[in-house]
């Protein structure tokens, strides 16, 4: 009988402290956090969700803020039949660069356009517009691009997401950051820019991240979770939190998601 592979030695925090660190933080494939870190995904499963979509718009497509456009490659590769046209905008130059090279095969145009500022596209020129976990929704221009009768589907993150990770970083916060992007009060906004809500699903997902180099890469990845998260900064909460995960086992979270349909 041969004898037990002997387990490799345990990696030590500063060796995972910089493998963390350096990890390229472009687009948003996770694949990199596989074996080191899991999260539960929504009953609908939205790419395939768009994916169906496409296979059945008659008219032309937006996907805002697209990330490395690795999600919506994904919905047009298993798609039915493409959309006459289709275009993305991206604000972070690199993921622009990343979502032009993965969203060229499916003849789609990226468009750089920062977050915040109006969608660089004239009225009513878009039959269905999706986006996955936007910064925030901008309820009034995407009334003014969409058709009428055309379709917003995207999925958001909601409320106090991921709370149990940023607040061990940033203290209890507020009430007001606790219930900001509920999924009702995205409803109101955006009935309030034209729109009717046809569909509304929220979930709350575990989390949990086995080692401190998948923290370490999740918030410099999703920066906006800890405003202001530097490595070296907050090296020593995550040395304890390493050592909180040696002794205790993955640190666990919750993800909070939703689904959102409206037609103009």
């Amino acid at each position: 009988m041969s004898q037990p592979r002997p387990r490799p030695p345990a990696r030590t925090f500063d060796e995972l402290f910089a493998e963390g660190a350096s990890v390229p933080t472009e687009g948003w494939d996770f694949s990199w956090f596989e074996g080191r870190a899991t999260e539960a995904r929504p009953s609908w499963g939205y790419a395939t969700t768009v994916a169906r979509r496409l296979g059945s718009v008659d008219g032309p497509v937006l996907d805002v803020q697209t990330g490395g456009g690795e999600v919506l490659a994904f919905s047009l590769g298993r798609a039915s039949r493409q959309p006459p046209l289709v275009a993305a905008t991206e604000g972070w130059p690199p993921n622009v660069r990343k979502a032009a090279h993965t969203l060229r095969p499916y003849g789609a145009t990226v468009v750089a356009a920062a977050e915040e500022a109006p969608l660089p596209f004239a009225d009513a020129s878009f039959s269905l517009v999706t986006s996955r976990h936007p910064v925030r929704p901008h309820w009034r221009e995407t009334a003014r691009v969409l058709r009428p009768g055309g379709t917003y589907l995207a999925q958001h993150v909601g409320p106090a997401s991921a709370f149990e990770l940023v607040e061990y970083f940033l203290g209890p916060l507020p009430e007001d950051s606790r219930t900001a992007r509920d999924p009702e009060r995205e409803r109101r906004d955006a009935e309030a820019a034209g729109l009717e809500v046809v569909d509304l699903r929220a979930e709350r997902l575990r989390m949990e991240f086995h080692d401190i180099a998948a923290v370490v890469h999740f918030l410099r990845k999703v920066v906006w979770l800890v405003p202001g998260f530097t490595v070296e900064a907050y090296r020593p909460r995550l040395r304890e939190l390493h050592e909180r995960i040696e002794g205790e086992g993955p640190f666990v979270a919750h993800s909070s998601r939703h689904l959102v349909e409206a037609r103009r």
